[in-house]
């Protein structure tokens, strides 16, 4: 999340919902406001004297400490977020995401939102109000306190929103009665219950790679000095900090009610436009269980059947995730059963979502981003439509036919969104952005990553599609799109310490370009993706002002003797993970196998790289087919 990036400021500004006026202003808080008391750690202040009191040995000991403690905070930035282990239970894997570190991070955050904003808007009195939102994992109430003290010490209003969603952080800074200077989410997607993080919000959108580094750096200095005993918070005791609690989410809900029953305008319901219709919700135990009860359910709906509504941050039934098969197929056998028109899934934070069709067709990833280019693209003929490096050439096929154009761009959530916003400042429309994972983002929408809205959209399109007559599902889009005959994701751990594992993954795979550049691998070549050239970064930006690389990456064309062009080759850095992912992609039967043999034997092999990546699954793969 999900997060967002930058809307342009010409986009309009989404209608809220008739009862906009009762929504509070920070003056007046009515009766559905409370207050809450959290604590916040003492403030101690700093003497030189003690810095200086340290010389030699001591000295050279304590810089060492300070340096590995600070890495600890810099290596939990991961991309345009922050996520780490908050709970024991990992094996390997240590708590690097404690309450001091989240304290530190959030008032990191306090003073670089204070300063951007008083900087942008000369706001040189005015607090900083501020939005939290989390969704239900189990540590989200500890490190939510420290989360609240860290943003008090930086001067900021805290909103205390409870259980919410990505989207919903982003949209409680632009909805009138609201609108927040910023907004924080934590969350860890649909990592597992011990893993938790942040996700950052201005009113322009989410953070890039680049302010979360600045973020992290600065709260490296405040965790270390204290550590050291050199600064205040920490976790500890102290005055009350009094947050106030917003019931923001039901504001969110009516947002989202207006939309459908505006853009349905039914002749004969207006305000029940989903009546008669049958509709199943997967929420994998996040925060996902609003949209039955507060969206669908009071616009008419038929929820019976839906399935995992209750929040509960263990995730007992499986990974809330729209990529997961056993979340997919368990909401297939809920459609099937109960002879709904749609199913749904969405991930912990509804920042992402995928969709069963009536037939019980399962609708994520290409297929996904397919009936979403067929939907904006009968809505903005022509318009171009940004995706990340993974996906297959027939969804390049699927989306020209229909007259559109296909970007593709570097992997990562963030980067796709922000290659459509500056598409569309160079003057190219961009409606719709997405990555094979399932984070959409409309322009429609401030460019912003909402599972929900993605949901909405299509909810809006099946009902259409009856009042029209049609009685075919809302995949039958789909027909057209050719499948690849495989496709396969392999991953290879980085062999280093933590905080050389970024440094080695860019230069395997900046390897890989180099390999390929010159020759040493017959038949593959540097793709040309779309409307762009793989170059830098995987993709290079078409105008004068690139954007900062997070991750490196690079896609080659493959071809051979017998079968021609016949499929392609993935290699990027995990921001996440020390790891390097490889996907593959093939147009003929064992293409992808023989694709391993030969990146493994020309490539991994021949330059050396075995000796720091785990070729574990590549061995696998290239020898038995299964990884």
């Amino acid at each position: 999340m999900a997060a967002t990036a930058a809307p342009s400021t010409s986009l309009p500004t989404p209608r809220c919902n008739s009862r906009r006026n009762i929504f509070p202003s920070p003056a007046n808080t009515p009766r559905w406001v409370t207050v809450f008391k959290y604590p916040i750690g003492r403030t101690h202040r700093a003497t030189a004297g003690r810095v200086e009191s340290l010389t030699g040995t001591d000295r050279s000991i304590g810089v060492l400490a300070t340096d590995e403690e600070g890495d600890r905070i810099r290596r939990l930035q991961n991309g345009s977020d922050v996520r780490g282990v908050a709970l024991e239970g990992e094996k390997g894997r240590t708590v690097d995401l404690t309450p001091q570190a989240v304290e530190a991070i959030a008032e990191s955050f306090g003073e670089w939102i204070s300063e951007n904003t008083r900087r942008e808007q000369g706001q040189l009195d005015e607090k900083i109000r501020v939005s939290v939102g989390r969704d239900p994992r189990i540590s989200g109430p500890r490190l939510g306190a420290a989360l609240f003290a860290g943003l008090a010490r930086a001067g900021c209003m805290v909103f205390d929103m409870g259980l919410a969603t990505t989207p919903a952080c982003f949209m409680s800074t632009v909805l009138p009665g609201f609108s927040y200077d910023a907004s924080i989410m934590m969350t860890a997607s649909h990592l597992p219950y011990t893993r938790n993080g942040l996700k950052f919000f201005t009113r322009k959108g989410g953070l890039s790679s680049s302010d979360v580094e600045e973020i992290c750096e600065r709260a490296a200095r405040k965790y270390t000095a204290r550590r050291m005993g050199l600064g205040g918070g920490g976790g500890g005791g102290g005055m009350p900090l009094a947050a106030t609690r917003v019931d923001f989410m039901s504001a969110y809900a009516q947002h989202l009610r207006t939309i459908i029953m505006e853009r349905i305008n039914h002749p004969s319901h207006y305000h029940t436009p989903l009546k008669g219709f049958k509709v199943i919700v997967n929420a994998g135990n996040g925060s996902g269980g609003f949209f039955t009860w507060n969206v669908l359910d009071k616009l008419g709906a038929d929820t019976f059947g839906s399935l995992h509504l209750e929040p509960d941050g263990m995730f007992p039934n499986h990974i809330p995730n729209p990529e997961d098969r056993t979340a997919m197929s368990l909401t297939r056998a809920a459609v099937l059963q109960h002879s709904a028109d749609l199913g749904i899934v969405f991930d912990t934070d509804v920042d992402r979502s995928g969709v069963v069709d009536s037939s019980g067709t399962t609708i994520n990833g290409d297929r996904l981003i397919a009936l979403m280019a067929a939907i904006v693209l009968r809505e903005y003929p022509g318009t171009t439509v940004v995706t990340d490096a993974r996906t297959s050439v027939a969804l390049t096929r699927f989306i020209t036919a229909r007259g559109g154009h296909h970007c593709l761009y570097r992997v990562g959530y963030r980067n796709v969104i922000d290659k459509g916003v500056q598409l569309n400042r160079d003057g190219v429309e961009t409606h719709l952005t997405m990555e094979t994972t399932g984070h959409a983002a409309l322009k429609e929408n401030y460019f912003l990553d909402d599972g929900a809205y993605l949901v909405v959209k299509i909810i809006i399109e099946v009902v259409r599609m009856k009042l029209a007559g049609f009685d075919e599902g809302i995949g039958s889009p789909l027909n057209e799109l050719e499948e690849p005959m495989e496709s396969v994701e392999l991953r290879m751990n980085i062999l280093t310490q933590p905080k050389f594992a970024k440094e080695k993954g860019a230069e395997a795979v900046d390897t890989f370009k180099k390999f390929i550049e010159d020759g040493h691998v017959q038949g593959w070549e540097l793709d040309a993706c779309g409307d762009c050239w793989v170059s830098e970064g995987c993709i290079v930006d078409s105008n004068d002002t690139p954007a900062a690389i997070d991750a490196h990456m690079y896609r080659a064309k493959v071809s051979d003797e017998v079968h021609g062009q016949h499929g392609w080759i993935h290699l990027r850095q995990s921001v996440h993970n020390p790891t390097i992912a490889l996907n593959m992609q093939s147009s003929v039967i064992g293409g992808c196998q023989a694709m391993a043999k030969v990146f493994r034997d020309r490539f991994l092999l021949a330059s050396g790289l075995e000796k720091i990546l785990d070729i574990t699954q590549i061995d696998n793969y290239a020898e038995k087919g299964t990884n």
